[in-house]
């Protein structure tokens, strides 16, 4: 098959983590053990969140004096070659017969998009609200509640094209084990003059990922994460796992924004395309989750 697998932004740094290299390093490194099982028999395009990754160097940019913070396009293209040369080196260290590759990728959004009027994407660290509040009045930035702390929230606008499909399609038809996309790839829009320039948007990373599964008739999209399936009446006494859904029965259900929602909406997304199905479920479980056995899987 040919699998799209999103790791979830968990595979590189868990709840709580202290945001260093060699915490997400460790942490990359036993996703690509996970990972490199589906290589042997299979193609694999890997996509990855970088929330907390581009909330850091977006801090680290806005502390630094006299100087201008960067904006969040050229964050996200840090992440991506940051985060991207882990994730190959770990894989090539799991399977050194292998060819591997990470592309830079640019995803073109609307400028009008309403994303921009309500920002919903978390990025960075969890901080208590007297902190945020500071954060908040010192660089204008919007926080709104992950558990029981806060974190910032900037524009997600939905991914309209990814550019280098083609040249993702010529490695993965040659055998090369694809990185890319990462952070929902580099946002980008046409200004009035025609020219691509930087928007200031982190793209979610599952719309994205079933973008690419799409276009390259992917059999499965696969979202990693550090649940091991959807479910109804999440953090009840009444949750329950769905395990099999057609689009039809999820389209109308509510999940919660910025987390399993876009998840959610990628599935329904890629599943109606009718190229193949989408699983949504944990890293540790990946061959299981894969084959139909655990999580949760949702077809046309």
């Amino acid at each position: 098959m040919r699998i799209v697998a999103a790791l979830g932004g968990n595979a590189l740094l868990k709840r709580g983590e202290p945001l260093e290299a060699r915490t997400q390093e460790s942490n990359i490194a036993a996703a690509a053990k996970q990972l490199a099982t589906l290589t042997d028999a299979h193609e694999l395009i890997v996509t990855h969140g970088n929330g907390p990754q581009v909330g850091l160097l977006a801090l680290q940019s806005a502390r630094m004096e006299n100087l201008r913070p960067y904006p969040l396009d050229v964050l996200g293209a840090e992440t991506e070659g940051m985060i991207g040369y882990v994730i190959e080196r770990e894989l090539r260290n799991c399977r050194p017969q292998r060819e591997f590759a990470t592309l830079l990728t640019q995803t073109l959004v609307d400028p009008g998009d309403p994303a921009f009027e309500r920002p919903t994407k978390f990025v960075g660290a969890v901080y208590d609200d007297d902190a945020a509040a500071a954060l908040g009045r010192e660089f204008g930035w919007h926080f709104a509640r992950d558990g029981a702390k806060l974190r910032r929230v900037v524009a997600s606008p939905k991914p309209q094209r990814l550019f280098g499909t083609e040249v993702l399609r010529l490695l993965v038809e040659r055998g090369v084990i694809v990185v890319c996309a990462g952070g929902g790839g580099i946002p980008v829009a046409y200004a009035d003059c025609g020219q691509l320039i930087g928007v200031e948007a982190v793209i979610d990373k599952d719309l994205a990922s079933a973008w690419i599964a799409t276009e390259l008739a992917a059999d499965a999209l696969v979202m990693l994460t550090d649940v091991d399936g959807v479910y109804d009446d999440w953090a009840t006494a009444q949750q329950r796992l769905i395990s099999q859904a057609t689009t039809a029965e999820l389209r109308d259900r509510r999940f919660a924004e910025g987390s399993m929602g876009p998840k959610v909406e990628a599935a329904i997304a890629f599943a109606q395309s009718g190229s193949g199905f989408a699983a949504i479920g944990s890293l540790d479980r990946v061959t299981d989750l894969v084959s139909g056995k655990c999580g949760t899987t949702i077809r046309r």
